[in-house]
């Protein structure tokens, strides 16, 4: 299956590089540059024509939701708005999510995973059965599931690797001999859980890295 092409639409160009580097780092996604207007982003779609948005509210030119309501493509809100009016309207225009600001990396990364499980229903034939769309249904909105990760072997090496040091996937991956993927995968599931904390550290080039820690009991 090909890259799903993300266009995250955020006029807060430290939060819009964020979200990006959520998406690239999810096995299956591309992020666009981002859009910080309405009209940016609408060139935007007719250049790139991303398979997702991921749009905030109030940009600087217009409406973040009457912009994913005639994009035509398949989007979530990203939003500090929490009135219920606005979370309405989202959910008229299509949102399939409405995420409420800021949120642990985790939270859009876990909703990226399920959206990519989804369309892989949603594009697996021309004829969906009433089971295919229900399945799609309760794996985008997470009904019936938990954040949280098994507690088989694969979960323990990765908390083993992870000792009790800060690291990253990467050195967590090298050090439990999996792919940073999977690495990536448990440890935001552990943080689920609450078995890990996550932070953001900025190098000198400003791309914020994700850093894990066991919690402490």
């Amino acid at each position: 299956m090909s890259e799903i092409t993300v266009l995250v639409v955020d006029d807060d160009f430290r939060v819009a590089g964020i979200h990006g580097d959520i998406v690239a780092d999810r096995p299956g996604f591309t992020a666009l540059p981002p859009a910080r207007t309405v009209d940016e982003a609408r060139r935007a779609l007719g250049s790139q024509q991303p398979d997702l948005l991921l749009v905030d509210v109030y940009l600087p030119d217009g409406d973040g939701i009457d912009l994913l309501r005639g994009a035509g493509i398949d989007g979530f809100v990203l939003s500090a708005a929490t009135d219920a009016a606005t979370v309405r309207r989202a959910v008229r225009a299509g949102a399939l999510g409405y995420l409420v600001k800021p949120f642990e990396p985790r939270v859009l990364a876990d909703r990226l995973d399920r959206y990519a499980r989804a369309r892989n229903l949603w594009t697996s034939g021309e004829v969906l059965t009433q089971d295919d769309i229900d399945r799609a249904a309760a794996i985008v909105h997470g009904a019936g599931e938990s954040a949280s990760v098994s507690r088989g072997a694969t979960a323990q090496v990765i908390l083993g690797a992870l000792g009790g040091d800060e690291s990253s996937a990467s050195e967590v991956a090298e050090r439990a001999g999996v792919s940073r993927a999977t690495a990536q995968r448990h440890l935001s599931a552990l943080a689920a859980r609450g078995q890990v904390e996550v932070t953001l550290r900025y190098g000198v080039t400003g791309r914020p890295e994700h850093r894990f820690r066991a919690r402490r009991a």
